[in-house]
């Protein structure tokens, strides 16, 4: 049996038995402020003193418990108009029924012959030993209702909000060919739930939870395989229902989104769904023409590179570029050519190149001012 009844809760709060609702939240507030564990260091009266007024508290502010403590302690000072509870009537009338209220008074009220008084004893009611025995149940009922069966009354009777889980954010980085092929990622998914061992209260018996260490919560990983769809575009958010955190009393889980960022690449680069690259090529293959070979973003191709192509020149390969999912288009790949010399050559290329100077009687920077 809870010892509360022994104890002055309204001393406790620091305010008088006739304090309404109002002043008894306020003085828990400011009681709170001073004693809580955090406040403290959680030092051991802290801690202590912390639980004292939050039970205090607690009855105080349930009309039903108020009401039966009003009633064991006589604090009567207070207005019938605060009672809000038809529990203390409802004890009361346990009470007499288990002392036999019918024929609990003396009824007489006329002065007594000498005989009358000898049977005085037969006017008034005497509860016999099982009467005796039923009503201190109704008593002990009282008090274990206050502190104990009241409250499992109340928690079968209320039932806790339904909560709904917190949605994950997380980035995932891939490259081009995967956003335009599609492909997989491996995540590693960190939850928060609540506390199994204080259920999110983060205080055991006044003290830090040992598993939470008074956060309330623990952290759980996972590792999901989550499929990146083909055409995806930079910035786009892929939902991945009821993998967020968990959801209480009934909530649903929350969702994980996943925010794709394509990763630039010093080859490629966009404009549009079009995909733009540069490709050197080399002096004889400018002059003389080649098939080369070109990377796109689903591997490479195959490109001919005319005869007399020039530096800048532009080729256009169709469809190599982006995908549209919703329009069903696809870009180009749009290559620009650059000649390049080679900066290291044998003494065979030099020699072929000198040749070259010799027999070449081109003079191309002769008409630069006219252009």
């Amino acid at each position: 049996m809870n010892q509360y009844y022994q104890k002055d809760l309204y001393s406790i709060l620091g305010v008088e038995p006739d304090a309404d609702m109002a002043k008894i939240k306020s003085a828990y507030r400011k009681q709170a402020r001073i004693w809580h564990p955090d406040v403290n260091d959680n030092s051991q009266e802290s801690i202590l003193r912390f639980k004292e007024i939050t039970e205090a508290y607690e009855v105080l502010t349930d009309s039903h418990k108020r009401s039966q403590y009003d009633i064991l302690k006589g604090f009567n000072t207070r207005k019938e108009s605060s009672y809000t509870s038809n529990t203390s009537n409802t004890t009361k009338s346990q009470a007499k029924k288990a002392y036999g209220e019918t024929n609990y008074a003396y009824t007489q009220t006329k002065p007594r012959t000498e005989s009358q008084q000898k049977s005085r004893k037969e006017d008034y009611y005497t509860p016999n030993e099982e009467e005796k025995s039923s009503f201190s149940q109704v008593f002990e009922n009282i008090l274990d209702g206050l502190f104990t069966s009241d409250t499992r009354r109340e928690k079968k009777t209320k039932k806790p909000k339904p909560e709904n889980g917190r949605d994950i954010n997380l980035n995932v980085n891939i490259k081009v060919s995967e956003a335009i092929s599609g492909t997989h990622r491996t995540v590693n998914v960190l939850h928060s739930e609540r506390c199994p061992k204080c259920e999110g209260r983060r205080f055991i018996n006044g003290s830090k939870c040992p598993l939470c260490r008074g956060t309330g919560e623990v952290s759980i990983h996972k590792k999901l395989n989550v499929k990146i769809p083909a055409g995806v575009k930079k910035g786009a958010k892929i939902r991945i229902a009821n993998e967020g955190n968990k959801g209480y009393n009934g909530g649903k889980n929350g969702d994980l989104y996943l925010f794709i960022n394509i990763e630039e690449s010093k080859f490629f680069k966009y404009d549009g769904l079009n995909v733009i690259c540069e490709i050197p090529i080399t002096p004889f293959e400018a002059v003389l023409g080649a098939n080369i070979e070109i990377p796109t973003l689903c591997g490479n191709v195959s490109m001919k590179i005319p005869a007399n192509t020039t530096t800048g020149q532009k080729f256009r390969l169709s469809e190599q570029g982006l995908s549209d999912s919703k329009s069903k288009k696809k870009g180009d790949q749009i290559v620009t050519v650059r000649i390049e010399i080679p900066k290291e050559m044998t003494s065979e290329e030099i020699k072929l190149y000198e040749q070259l100077k010799n027999l070449s009687s081109h003079k191309i920077r002769e008409n630069l001012l006219n252009d």
